[in-house]
């Protein structure tokens, strides 16, 4: 490639803060707000039909998804470098929104089935920040002239591209409005970009405001830890219409918990011999893999960020014990719905 700008290139990055960073007073506006889009992070860089997507540790995902690698081909100029987001739409309860689980599907070694995955869960790009254009690097310039650039190499878009530009707005309460509007369409809520500033590789210029919630959920069983000794995580459910479904599970324990937890579980196994594997049931998915149930006795409260078909998008946090609850209290009811919001509504408008 001969660009301004060469893959590989290590992407900015944001931190965690805990609200939406207000503007100045008097004067003009510092921060930029835009949806915080939960899908693959990607740079595309496009020199004439060559086309890289470079992930965030610096790899290739071009053979994964070659609907965006045609789509680039046909919608961005000849020479182009572009920062955003890859995700899959997906009509869920009756409302597009980006499925998190159908974009990790696509990242398969075999050919057929990537050309397959392409066809029936094909993905859009969301942009929100440009690196080069034509012969002219745009890095080191501020956001407001990368936005520019970002909005120039796009265009306005439509439902018939591939190509999208994310919608930003410098009005602080529309952000935290669209931090809990935008939910509903899949998205993880709402990042704040200075005006000013450049766009600096592999730092945390930008700052980020994520959903966190917290849910008490059954615990319904546990996988042993790779390692054959003590728990690895801890199986969940919730009730609903009176079945228990599963929801996730929770991890990231200390070598000591891990064995103090294990201790606990064993007495309750409801199958001692042999852990639950096989098809998927109303226990399990296939991505559950082999673990091993117990009775539904124990209640713990769990952080997560966000729900989707019916289960927690991400490995949730483990707080504490719920001995106060009854495990037939723990419903979907409890938890915080989004409003309904279509990922088509939040691509197309722009303030």
């Amino acid at each position: 490639m001969d660009l301004p700008v060469n893959p590989p290139v290590a992407p900015m990055l944001a931190k965690a803060v805990p609200a939406v960073p207000v503007q100045p007073a008097g004067g003009e506006p510092e921060w930029s707000y835009e949806p915080k889009w939960d899908g693959f992070r990607a740079l595309i860089f496009r020199d004439g039909d060559e086309v890289f997507i470079g992930s965030r540790g610096g790899k290739d995902l071009a053979r994964y998804f070659p609907e965006i690698v045609a789509a680039a081909r046909e919608e961005l100029p000849t020479k182009v470098v572009l920062d955003g987001e890859i995700g899959v739409p997906s009509a869920i309860d009756g409302t597009q929104r980006l499925d998190w689980d159908s974009l990790a599907q696509r990242i398969h070694p075999a050919a057929s089935r990537v050309t397959m995955l392409a066809a029936t869960t094909p993905a859009i790009f969301i942009g929100f920040d440009a690196l080069a254009l034509g012969t002219v690097a745009v890095k080191d310039e501020p956001l407001r002239i990368r936005r520019e650039t970002l909005v120039e190499a796009i265009g306005p878009g439509g439902r018939d591209r591939r190509f999208h530009v994310s919608r930003v707005t410098t009005d602080a309460a529309l952000a935290e409005g669209w931090f809990a509007e935008f939910e509903g369409a899949g998205l993880d809520g709402v990042v704040a970009k200075r005006l000013a500033g450049r766009y600096v590789e592999n730092k945390r210029e930008m700052v980020k405001i994520k959903h966190k919630r917290t849910a008490d959920c059954v615990v319904i069983g546990y996988r042993v830890h790779k390692s054959g000794t003590g728990l690895g995580s801890m199986l969940l459910g919730l009730y609903y219409d009176g079945d228990l479904r599963m929801v996730g599970g929770a991890g990231a324990f200390t070598d000591a918990k891990r064995i103090e937890l294990q201790e606990m579980f064993e007495p309750m196994r409801l199958d001692p011999e042999r852990p639950a594997a096989g098809e998927p049931t109303r226990w399990r998915s296939e991505k559950s893999g082999e673990w091993i149930p117990i009775r539904p006795e124990l209640v713990a409260e769990v952080a997560y960020d966000q729900m989707e078909n019916g289960r927690f998008r991400h490995t949730v946090k483990f707080l504490r014990w719920r001995p106060d609850r009854e495990p037939e209290s723990c419903g979907y009811e409890q938890l915080e719905v989004p409003l309904t919001y279509d990922l088509r509504d939040v691509l197309e408008g722009q303030d």
